[in-house]
């Protein structure tokens, strides 16, 4: 396995030269390593020394600006290398050091970036890979095999089931769960002429969009990240695309939105908006830090829809999407839906109750058990 390592002095940008993305900003303190990613090229005139010290394999030994070693890491956060991957690893190291002032010290963090199956494979939709973990699979070994204390992913990426030996106790503050309508010559979906072409990887956008637009294309082999996705859209490889408006707001990039779908229209994917982070199931210091971190609100809620989607058992054919949330009386409002990938046929359904772990996973498993009665054999098929 190729392995690139580096440490970050402040200031510096860097972005996995795989994708041909903007920098992103690493301006914290902590250190960067990259497995499966070339190095970057950094145009600083004080890492010119750090160049020279590389090695065959790629590793660059020191920083000039930190002439000495670097101390040992007291947090290794694995993570995917696009950038908005970075950017929730950045959030997370964030909130770290400001609850902990020990983890301020230069190099206390350290940002392993593990290249995923997912990442690997960007030709195909991602129906067509197949499996589960696609962005999670190499992370979590990572961490069962102890070259990282902490995983940090994207909580919709997330398969139901965890890997032995792993915990997940935390998730951070969600983002706003909507959808984002991004295009160059219309405000809405509904502004689209008949025959216009959306870019989406994501099965669950496809069906709900052919479901209330049937006159439009969906293209279905549009990955890449944020970056990616929108250059082929200013390419006129499609006419639009949606992507969720969380992502958006974590890379700064909001100005790329053209409308934001109501809950009505598009109903997000599962743990949509929410970053979860892992450990090891006998790791308590790493345990105790992510306490620190976690929000009970956001863990409830992503609890409660993972409990349907695990139910249902929807593989990458399935589109699922479902949403649990706080509601004015502070009760649990969940929304679930299956559907066709055509879009021709579409199943929803909704429960309330406590704003309880135990309530609100019941309400995900008795929303999943009925739109599998509903659904019939044959359905879930794919």
């Amino acid at each position: 396995m190729e392995i690139a390592s580096s440490s970050l002095c402040q200031a510096h940008k860097v972005a996995p030269t795989r994708q041909p993305s903007p920098p992103v900003n690493s301006c914290s303190l902590g250190s960067v390593s990259v497995i499966g990613f070339s190095l970057p090229q950094i145009s600083s005139p004080s890492l010119a020394k750090c160049r020279r010290k590389q090695s065959s394999y790629g590793v660059v030994r020191a920083c000039v600006a930190v002439e000495e070693k670097t101390r040992t890491a007291i947090i290794r956060i694995g993570t995917r290398g696009s950038p908005l991957a970075l950017a929730q690893a950045y959030e997370t190291r964030a909130k770290l050091q400001s609850k902990h002032p020990e983890l301020t010290e230069d190099g206390a963090i350290h940002i392993e970036i593990i290249k995923t199956t997912g990442d690997k494979i960007l030709s195909q939709p991602l129906a067509d890979i197949g499996g589960k973990g696609l962005f999670t699979k190499e992370i979590d070994e990572a961490l069962i095999n102890g070259h990282i204390d902490i995983a940090v992913h994207s909580m919709k990426d997330v398969p139901t089931y965890l890997p032995d030996k792993t915990v997940l106790p935390c998730n951070l503050v969600r983002e706003d769960v909507r959808d984002a309508f991004i295009c160059l010559t219309a405000a809405t979906l509904a502004d689209l002429p008949a025959g216009s072409v959306v870019g989406t990887a994501s099965l669950r956008r496809k069906s709900q969009i052919l479901h209330k637009y049937p006159s439009l294309s969906v293209e279905e082999n549009f990955r890449g990240n944020v970056q990616t996705r929108l250059s082929k859209l200013q390419g006129g490889k499609v006419h639009a695309t949606l992507l969720a408006l969380a992502g958006l707001k974590r890379l700064s990039m909001t100005e790329n939105v053209a409308s934001i779908l109501s809950l009505d229209e598009m109903l997000p994917a599962v743990a949509q908006g929410a970053i979860g982070i892992a450990c090891r199931t006998d790791d308590d210091k790493m345990a105790n830090y992510l306490a620190s971190l976690n929000h009970e609100e956001t863990r409830l809620a992503v609890a409660c829809e993972r409990a349907f989607l695990e139910t249902l058992d929807g593989s990458c054919r399935t589109p699922i999407a479902g949403y649990a949330a706080k509601d004015e009386e502070g009760n649990c409002y969940f929304r679930g839906l299956v559907a066709s990938p055509d879009g021709t046929r579409v199943l929803e359904t909704s429960r309330k109750g406590p704003y309880v772990f135990e309530d609100m996973v019941k309400m995900g498993k008795d929303a999943g058990q009925e739109l599998l009665s509903r659904a019939g054999p044959g359905f879930f098929g794919n």
